[in-house]
C-alpha cells in the first residue's frame, strides 16, 4: 500500500513544484523583456527628440557665425 512517503507521488509532487518554479522564472523572465524593450522604445525616442533640436541648435550657431563673418 501507498503511503504518504510513496516515491512515485513524491516524484510527482516535485515535478509540479519544479513546474510552478519555471513557471514563475518565465513569467519574471518576461515581464524583464517587456521592461527593457518599453524602455528601449523610450529612450530612442527621446534621443530621437534631443537630436532634433541639436541638429536645429547647430544650423542656428553656423546662421549666426556665417552673420558674424
Amino acid at each position: 500500500m501507498a503511503g504518504p512517503f510513496d516515491p512515485v507521488q513524491r516524484e510527482i509532487h516535485q515535478d509540479w513544484a519544479n513546474r510552478e518554479y519555471i513557471e514563475v522564472i518565465s513569467s519574471s523572465i518576461k515581464k524583464i523583456a517587456d521592461f527593457l524593450n518599453s524602455f528601449d522604445m523610450s529612450c530612442r525616442s527621446r534621443l530621437a527628440t534631443l537630436n532634433e533640436k541639436l541638429t536645429s541648435l547647430e544650423r542656428r550657431v553656423e546662421y549666426i557665425e556665417a552673420r558674424v563673418r
